[in-house]
C-alpha cells in the first residue's frame, strides 16, 4: 500500500508554533527516508492549535529539505487567493522541485469567520465560484490563456514541469467536479467518515484525463494513532479524542498530554460522544491499524492512505509513521 502524510503542524500544550513547524520539517525528512509517497500541509487560520497557516511556504521549505517524497498542500483554501497568485506560487515551487510538487486545493475557509473576513480585507468573501477559480488556476499553471479577460496572461514562471493537481472532499459533493477536471481526488475520511464506493465510483467513472493527471488517482486521509500495543495506543489517543469533543462543543484548544487527558473530567454524555467519534479515529497496535487500512483499501479500491497522526510527543508521532511503514512497506 502507498502511504502518505497529512500534517497540520499541531501546537500541543506547552509547545510553540515555531516548534510545530520545526517538527513538520523533521516529519518530512523521516517520511522521505521511509519511502512515503507524499506529504501535504493543511491550511488553518485563527487558531492556537495549528501553525500551518501558509502551507505553500512550508512546502517550499520541506521540498528543499527532502529528496524524493512529493510535497504539497492539502489544501490551499482557494477562496482566499487569486488564481494568478496560486498559479505563480505553484509554478515557482515546481521550478525548484520539478516532479515533486502537488497543488492540492479545498473549498472551505480553513478558519473562523473573523479570519475569513480579514483575509478578504473586510469584503464579503465569495464562496460560489470555487470551481471556476480552480479552472482558471489550472489553465494559468498550464501556460494557457483563460476566457476571463481578467486573467488574459501567461503566469510566470513559464515552461515549468506541471505539479500534480488534487481536489479535497469530505462528503462526495465534489467527486464529479473533480473527475471532470482530470485531477486527483483526496477524501478526508477523518472529517465525517462518509467514504463510500458510490462516491469513489462517481469520480472514477467520470474521470477525463488532463495534462495534470492521465488516470484517476484517489487518496483517503485517516486520523491514526498506532503504537507497539493497543494499550499504549489508547493512552496516546485520548488527548485527540478530547480535542474532537472540544471541536463538537465549538472549541479548539491545544492538545493535552496523555497524562492530562487521563485525568480530564468527562461526563457520561462526553464518553458517549467520544465513543461515537472513534469511527473517525483509527486506534490500535501497528498491526491492527495496518490491517484496518488494508481492509478499507480492499473495500474501496483507493490508491493510497494519507495518514494524519497527532500526538503530544513528537517522538510518539514519528513512531506512528515508522510502525506503519514497517507493517505496510
Amino acid at each position: 500500500m502507498k502511504l502518505s502524510v497529512l500534517d497540520q503542524a499541531p501546537i500541543t500544550s506547552g509547545n510553540t508554533a515555531v516548534g510545530a513547524l520545526e517538527k513538520a520539517e523533521e516529519l518530512a525528512i523521516l517520511a522521505d527516508d521511509l519511502g512515503y509517497t507524499r506529504m501535504w500541509m493543511a491550511e488553518h487560520h485563527g487558531t492556537r492549535a495549528f501553525a500551518s497557516s501558509a502551507p505553500e511556504v512550508t512546502a517550499a521549505r520541506l521540498a528543499a529539505k527532502t529528496k524524493q517524497i512529493r510535497i504539497g498542500t492539502g489544501g490551499v483554501m482557494m477562496m482566499h487567493y487569486s488564481p494568478l497568485k496560486m498559479a505563480e506560487v505553484f509554478k515557482t515551487l515546481s521550478a525548484f522541485s520539478p516532479g515533486r510538487i502537488d497543488f492540492g486545493v479545498g473549498r472551505a475557509p480553513g478558519g473562523d469567520p473573523q479570519s475569513m473576513y480579514a483575509l478578504a480585507e473586510g469584503r464579503q468573501p465569495r464562496v460560489d465560484n470555487m470551481y471556476e477559480k480552480f479552472d482558471h488556476t489550472l489553465q494559468l499553471i498550464n501556460d494557457e490563456l483563460t476566457e476571463d479577460k481578467l486573467y488574459a496572461m501567461i503566469a510566470s514562471p513559464r515552461g515549468v514541469t506541471l505539479p500534480e493537481a488534487w481536489m479535497l472532499g469530505s462528503s462526495g459533493n465534489s467527486a464529479l467536479e473533480t473527475a471532470r477536471r482530470g485531477v486527483g481526488y483526496s477524501f478526508a475520511q477523518f472529517f465525517n467518515g462518509q467514504l463510500s464506493n458510490e462516491i469513489l465510483n462517481m469520480y472514477r467513472d467520470n474521470f477525463i484525463p488532463s495534462p495534470f493527471m492521465e488516470k484517476p488517482e484517489i487518496n483517503v486521509a485517516y486520523l491514526v494513532t498506532a503504537a507497539e500495543t493497543k494499550e499504549e495506543a489508547e493512552f496516546e489517543a485520548k488527548p485527540q479524542d478530547i480535542a474532537r469533543l472540544w471541536l463538537m462543543q465549538g472549541k479548539m484548544g491545544q492538545l493535552l498530554t496523555p497524562e492530562e487527558a487521563k485525568d480530564y473530567p468527562l461526563s457520561e454524555m462526553d464518553l458517549m460522544k467520544i465513543e461515537e467519534s472513534r469511527k473517525l479515529h483509527i486506534v490500535g497496535s501497528a498491526k491492527e491499524v495496518a490491517e484496518k487500512l488494508q481492509v478499507e483499501q480492499e473495500q474501496y479500491g483507493f490508491d493510497e492512505a494519507m495518514i494524519c497522526s497527532i500526538q503530544h510527543s513528537q517522538e510518539k508521532r514519528l513512531q506512528v509513521y515508522r510502525l506503519l511503514a514497517r507493517e505496510l512497506f
